[in-house]
């Protein structure tokens, strides 16, 4: 008996070190790189006043560049989940050659420099390009305009989708497809209501991480957007401009607004994620 009660007492070994400990370390380390960095841009941006923060925030070049901006990275996560959802989908149920070729290929993204990026999309999409110079004479232009920003961020968000949704499919019971199928389930009513529940918190979380990326990219865009004030700058472009002009307090205010927008966006699609979990069971 006394042997039962210390065996009960006794604690269960932890590899790290307790709660107190690594929650402090947690909080310092966030602090440093996340909780003070935006709190001087926030600190920054209170040295303007209302009026000087509304005109720098609401300027027309600043409200083009926000369109552009938000527009084209919802169109590019848009764009990535439907085509991530493909890849995953052929990577995880098909066997091929090549395979881990294109699967390493998905990765590219990653890897490569955005600059890179933007001066391949540049060498291959422009008027003399490889591609470009086919679709120009038919009056279809991919660079320097707004259909070059989405193309660059649809090339920087794709493999956000596929790795988020791989896994999870990877996860799935393929029992359950098969008694959907054995019950006289049509290929649209299994994917419907079988696979795409349990596979549709993991493609928000992709379109979340990719929309997020999006709205941050500069090296990829600047080269294939052709930068044209009022039509194709981007607002992370504004903000370099401002702080090249030495206007620091209006490229911080610019960049708080960014900042909140984003941040509201990424608490609707959390509580979109939250939601759906709660709706199929699935685990937090």
């Amino acid at each position: 008996m006394a042997l039962f009660s210390l065996t009960r007492s006794r604690k269960p070994a932890r590899v790290l070190p307790g709660f107190n400990i690594t929650l402090g370390f947690t909080l310092t380390y966030l602090s440093l790189i996340v909780l003070i960095p935006l709190s001087a841009l926030v600190f920054k941006t209170f040295t303007l006043t209302w009026e000087q923060f509304w005109a720098a925030v609401t300027g027309p070049r600043v409200l083009a560049s926000y369109q552009l901006t938000f527009g084209a990275s919802l169109i590019a996560a848009l764009v990535n989940v439907v085509f991530g959802l493909l890849i995953a989908w052929v990577l995880v149920r098909y066997n091929f050659f090549g395979k881990k070729v294109v699967d390493a290929l998905v990765d590219l993204p990653f890897a490569l420099p955005t600059a890179v990026a933007g001066i391949s999309l540049t060498a291959l999409l422009a008027g003399n390009g490889w591609i470009g110079q086919y679709l120009e004479p038919l009056g279809i232009k991919l660079a320097f305009n707004p259909n070059g920003v989405v193309i660059a961020l649809i090339f920087i968000g794709l493999p956000f989708v596929v790795r988020t949704v791989q896994p999870v499919l990877e996860d799935t019971e393929k029992e359950l497809e098969e008694a959907a199928t054995c019950l006289g389930a049509t290929r649209w009513q299994t994917f419907s209501r079988v696979i795409f529940p349990s596979i549709a918190p993991a493609l928000l979380t992709g379109f979340a991480m990719a929309f997020a990326r999006a709205i941050g990219e500069y090296g990829s865009v600047i080269f294939i957007a052709g930068n044209v004030p009022l039509v194709s700058e981007i607002t992370p472009l504004i903000i370099v401009g401002k702080l090249e002009q030495y206007d620091y307090a209006g490229a911080t205010a610019v960049a708080v607004v960014m900042l909140v927008i984003s941040f509201c966006l990424l608490l609707v699609i959390n509580a979109l994620q939250a939601w759906q979990r709660r709706r199929t069971g699935a685990p937090a």
